[in-house]
């Protein structure tokens, strides 16, 4: 049996978690000796794992930026006249381009369409550097597609509408999501998907799905998007089904950070593994996406949260998220297999990965289970979540260890290269 279902070494040091909710647990992984290099499982682990080390977890450990922190802007900040002014018009504004795979970012003066039926055009005022920007920017393992803008973790208000927009208006703080909602499908209509049929994550596509053309262009050139979102550009345009509107007193540069790592790793943990109280989890990578599936695991009342990273650095942060034991894979030889429970996979995969498992795991009560965005649907439950963090009942400040100006957003991507900080938080403005 062969399941070609989104695991790689590399996924795991990008946006890859993998949680384990067992509902027994025999034997410590101590009691077993070391095996090979590169290879471990675990007691409660239905499946055999291999890690293979990389550059982004084997480097320095996480260190907060001295620069002081950001106020965020209000409503009142941003005129709402100007951009009435611009409705229907072309903007020409600062993007960061990516023109060819693995080269900085250049900040060039693009110009931005009006959106058009079904589309919003927004301003972005903070926007985050996800793992899964970089991966696509390397274009390893992926279908390389150039000159590019990323991005897809960002907060910002609505400028203009399109036809046919009636949900949101100029002045509306909204959070852009790489997946959507249209509401109508099939998958829109279930309790038990997010996978909308018209809107789902589509990593390849660089245009827009109402005539097939881009919205970003230079010198009468066009500028692909990525995942319907592309916030590292002063003006973007989206499908109004992949823009949730929040509420506007929630401070922009704090939440900008779920609408992508945060809910995705948190919602693996709460919304498909599912942990009872006093339950056992292991995460698989301590990155941003993991450490958010930890603090799932703590508000859950897990009892043992297990970190597994490559990178030892990576341990002593992950205790503010609730993880109470670690494992670096380096330091066992010697596969560690036995329990039952479930496993989650969460990320983007590499287009060729696959691996292969006997049926008899998932005979002996095991179950995989895969998700994307933690099956939060972007437009029904986004506003909520960031209701919870008004509320204090959920924590975002302690992800946020990097804040830089959008004409050094090339220093985001060094931090993450680097393995430092968790997320980094760029600025918008002049």
């Amino acid at each position: 049996m062969e399941l070609s279902t989104a695991w790689n070494s590399r996924a795991s040091a990008i946006s890859f978690a993998s949680l384990i909710t067992p509902n027994t647990c025999s034997r410590s992984h101590s009691q077993h000796p070391s095996l090979p290099p590169q290879r471990l499982s675990f007691p409660f682990c239905p499946y055999p794992f291999r890690f293979v080390p990389n550059k982004s977890l084997t480097l320095q450990a996480r260190k907060r930026n001295s620069e002081p922190e950001q106020q965020p802007l209000s409503q009142t900040d941003i005129n709402i006249s100007t951009m009435s002014n611009t409705a229907g018009k072309v903007i020409k504004c600062k993007a960061a381009v990516a023109w060819e795979a693995g080269k900085p970012l250049v900040i060039e003066e693009v110009e931005v369409a009006p959106p058009q039926k079904h589309e919003v055009r927004l301003k972005i005022l903070f926007t985050a550097l996800c793992h899964t920007d970089v991966y696509f920017w390397e274009a390893k393992g992926q279908n390389p597609l150039f000159p590019r803008i990323f991005g897809h973790e960002a907060g910002g208000i609505v400028e203009s509408v399109g036809e046919g927009v009636t949900e949101l208006q100029p002045g509306d703080h909204v959070l852009p999501v790489f997946t959507g909602e249209c509401k109508e499908c099939a998958h829109c209509k279930s309790e038990e998907s997010n996978l909308c049929d018209l809107l789902r994550i589509n990593t390849d596509r660089g245009t827009m799905l109402n005539d097939g053309q881009t919205r970003f262009s230079k010198d009468g050139k066009p500028i692909y998007h990525f995942v319907g979102t592309s916030t590292f550009s002063e003006y973007t345009v989206s499908h109004v089904g992949s823009v949730a509107k929040i509420n506007p007193a929630a401070p922009l540069d704090k939440v900008c950070v779920l609408s992508c790592g945060i809910c995705t790793g948190f919602g693996a943990t709460v919304n498909v593994a599912k942990p009872k109280k006093g339950s056992s989890v292991a995460i698989f990578g301590l990155g941003a996406v993991g450490l958010a599936a930890a603090e799932g695991a703590r508000v859950s009342g897990a009892s043992r949260i297990i970190g597994v990273d490559l990178n030892s650095n990576r341990f002593e942060e992950a205790k503010k998220f609730g993880v109470n034991e670690f494992v670096n894979p380096k330091d066992h030889n010697k596969p560690v297999q036995e329990g039952w429970g479930v496993a989650v996979l969460v990320g983007v995969p590499n287009k060729d990965d696959a691996f292969k498992t006997h049926p008899i795991n998932f005979l002996n009560e095991r179950t995989l289970k895969g998700t994307f965005y933690g099956n939060y649907k972007p437009r029904t439950d986004l506003p909520g979540v960031v209701e919870k963090y008004m509320n204090k009942e959920m924590e975002l400040d302690k992800f946020i260890t990097h804040s830089v100006s959008f004409s050094e957003i090339n220093k985001a991507f060094e931090y993450m290269l680097a393995g430092q900080g968790i997320r980094c938080i760029i600025r918008m403005e002049h």
